[in-house]
C-alpha cells in the first residue's frame, strides 16, 4: 500500500475523508524533500496551485497530519512551528541543528541518546516516550563567511 493509500485508511478510520484540499498539502508536503516549512509558507505554495483554500483549513490541515503521525511539527526556537513529513512513521525523531544566522534547518539522523534515555528512565523511574534535541550553532557557509570578516 503507497503512502496516499495509508493516508486514506486512516482518515476513513477517523470518519474523514481526503478532499482536494487534504490531498493538495499532502502532495505539496511530500514534495518539499524533507524540508522543514511554517503553515504560511505551506499556504503560499498551496495557494499557487488550488486558491479555494484558507490559511485556516491549512493549519487545522497541517494539525490533522500531525496528529494522525503523517507529520511532525517542532519548534526551532523561534516559537513558529515548522512541519516535515514523515512517511515511515518513524519510532524515534530525528535532531535539528539550527543555523543562529541564516536559519537553515539540517536533520541529523544519527541516534545518540538510547543509553542516556535508558539511564534516566532507570534513575527517574520514568518511561520515555521519546526525545526531540535542537542544536544552535553556524552551518558551515556561515562560519567560514564570519571568518571571512
Amino acid at each position: 500500500m503507497n503512502f496516499e493509500e495509508t493516508l486514506k485508511t486512516a482518515l476513513h478510520e477517523k470518519g474523514l475523508r481526503l478532499t482536494p484540499q487534504r490531498q493538495v498539502v499532502l502532495e505539496v508536503m511530500l514534495n518539499l524533500g524533507g524540508q522543514h516549512y511554517t503553515a504560511d509558507q505551506v499556504y503560499e505554495i498551496v495557494k499557487a496551485k488550488s486558491d479555494d483554500i484558507s490559511l485556516a483549513t491549512i493549519y487545522r490541515t497541517l494539525e490533522l497530519f500531525v496528529e494522525m503521525n503523517i507529520l511532525r511539527k517542532f519548534d526551532s526556537g523561534d516559537g513558529i512551528g515548522r512541519y516535515e513529513i514523515d512517511p515511515q512513521n518513524s519510532e524515534h525523531y530525528h535532531h535539528h541543528l539550527i543555523c543562529l544566522q541564516c536559519g537553515k534547518i539540517t536533520e541529523f539522523k544519527d541516534d545518540l541518546l538510547d543509553d542516556l534515555e535508558e539511564v534516566i528512565a532507570q534513575k527517574a523511574g520514568f518511561r520515555i516516550a521519546d526525545h526531540c534535541l535542537r542544536f544552535f550553532g553556524y552551518c558551515q557557509e556561515c562560519d567560514k563567511n564570519s571568518k571571512k570578516m
